[in-house]
């Protein structure tokens, strides 16, 4: 007996889900690669001789290319193929891992990650885009609630599959598999994306349009602001002559947004059209969640470093403490996407009140506990942690985007995208400086644990902070909302009470017009 065909709608609909986890799946492994090269720094050093400059610039460099390359790169994915950009970012991205994988020397891998970074930056904003022009509504929720689910677990492990990859390889090349990986996955994700991406539509004819000029002072800036937190490690032998690139971002900021504006009024499309910022909902999303990735990835490396110097562990076991909050993050997050359309900002709200918890408990675990039960505690109170931050990331992302366009939708992504990688470049910085300045001013002068309990607190207290300042930012923007609400529904009673006056003077005049005239002289209505 034949099979019934599959209606249209339903194979339209698995269809867009097949390509919906291609762009997922790539974001994931783009955003591993943040992560899992740290616990490869060790061995790189000794393996090929990298000095300190070089092994920074191994994960600052990433993420400045990263951050350089995502908004032109949003940018022509709106105006051209979203498609495209994203095969070429992939493609890119195949190929200098391999580079990386077969580095001889310290200068080839550096070059490598460099334009690796780039890759990441160009496939990204495309991820967003995509997802913004394959669902809508109560979908678009649910598509990232599970997109932030999957961010989630690929963060918490990408420092356990680096310290896995170690492990098997041995510590001379074991950190080869780490790049070597993704080269296979990158070939599949590229075979699929050609067949299951939707390409820009026939009919479609606009013009790109880059802003060369805008581009260049745009990197100016973002390079400015970065560079000298990503130079920043808390060591005494920081040069304090870095910070003196915060007068060329100043200066260049207010270049950019004069050529912005200018540009804008000649009738041409601007890099970063300013009006998005005018809209609330992406401007209180943007700024919570540039606080909140200054924060969380700050956080889980002052648990690495705390666990792998301060308590001895290897580094396979120290990125294990924090697959709890992976797992629970996964969860959370998947039900915020479904839950986020009905309880909207007080759900994210909830989030960082549960996230403010769990730190507090960290510190208290850190302090309190003996060492070797440290690791465990740790790992159960990151439950919680991770219950929190799965309320956070993709219900805002959600609402975020809300008011965005389609066809602005890579581009508003990856100026969020940037945002985070600012974040994440000033809260490691901040978070690095008070964990080793506590770490080099009380060595020796009381027992080695205690100081990377102190150095661990202080650490903490910082993402804390900053967790504080993405709560007022979330209740400001629920305040805003709430207000915007009542304000809405004066409007609408007032309509309704101005439709019922107005229905009261049509009948009024109606009665007016059946009643029959009387003559005043007579006793009867008028004869006509």
């Amino acid at each position: 007996m034949s099979q019934p065909p599959v209606p249209p709608v339903r194979e339209a609909n698995d269809h867009r889900w097949r390509a919906y986890w291609v762009c997922v799946g790539v974001a994931a492994l783009t955003i591993m690669d943040l992560t899992k090269v740290n616990v490869a720094l060790p061995s790189i050093e000794e393996a090929l001789g990298a000095g300190p400059t070089e092994l920074g610039l191994l994960v600052s460099g990433f993420v400045l290319a990263f951050g350089l390359t995502l908004v032109p790169a949003g940018r022509l994915g709106d105006q051209g193929s979203r498609k495209t950009m994203f095969i070429v970012g992939l493609s890119l991205f195949a190929l200098t891992s391999l580079v990386c994988a077969i580095a001889p020397s310290a200068p080839v891998l550096l070059a490598g990650r460099l334009l690796q970074g780039v890759a990441a930056g160009i496939q990204m904003p495309q991820v967003l885009g995509m997802v913004q022009q394959l669902f809508q509504g109560a979908e678009r929720g649910a598509a990232f609630g599970l997109f932030g689910a999957t961010i989630g677990i690929a963060t918490a492990f990408g420092p356990t599959l680096g310290g896995l990859a170690i492990a098997i390889g041995g510590p001379d090349d074991g950190w080869r598999g780490i790049f070597w990986m993704n080269v296979p996955l990158a070939l599949i994700a590229i075979a699929f994306a050609a067949r299951l991406l939707p390409g820009r539509p026939p009919g479609d004819a606009r013009r790109i349009s880059l802003d060369p000029v805008g581009v260049v002072i745009f990197g100016v800036v973002v390079a400015s602001l970065m560079w000298p937190f990503l130079l920043t490690t808390g060591s005494p032998d920081d040069d304090p002559a870095r910070w003196w690139t915060l007068v060329v971002f100043a200066v260049a900021l207010g270049a950019f947004l004069w050529w912005e504006r200018r540009y804008a009024a000649s009738g041409r499309a601007p890099l970063v059209p300013l009006d998005l910022f005018s809209l609330r909902s992406y401007r209180n999303g943007t700024l919570l969640a540039t606080v909140y990735f200054a924060a969380m990835p700050a956080s889980f490396l002052l648990t690495t470093l705390y666990l792998q110097q301060g308590l001895g562990l290897e580094p396979v076991f120290a990125g294990m403490v924090t697959i709890g909050f992976a797992l629970t993050s996964a969860y959370t997050s998947w039900l915020g996407g479904r839950l986020v359309n009905r309880v909207g900002r007080p759900l994210v709200v909830g989030g960082l009140v549960l996230l403010l918890i769990g730190f507090g408990l960290l510190v208290l675990v850190a302090v309190a506990t003996p060492p070797e039960l440290t690791p465990w505690l740790m790992a159960a109170v990151m439950l919680v942690g991770g219950a929190g931050g799965g309320l956070v990331i993709a219900p805002n992302q959600v609402l975020a985007l809300a008011d965005i366009p389609v066809q602005r939708g890579g581009l508003a992504g990856s100026v969020g995208q940037l945002g985070q990688r600012i974040g994440t470049a000033i809260g490691t910085a901040v978070a690095l400086s008070l964990f080793y300045s506590t770490v080099y001013r009380e060595q020796g002068a009381e027992p080695r644990i205690d100081v990377f309990h102190q150095a661990y607190a202080v650490g903490i207290a910082a993402v804390g902070a900053l967790l504080v300042v993405a709560l007022v930012v979330g209740l400001v923007d629920l305040r805003q909302r709430l207000g915007g609400t009542r304000r809405e529904r004066e409007r609408e009673r007032e309509r309704e009470r101005e439709v019922e006056r107005e229905r009261e003077r049509e009948s009024s005049d109606g009665d007016t017009q059946a009643r029959p005239l009387i003559d005043p002289e007579s006793d009867g209505p008028v004869s006509a």
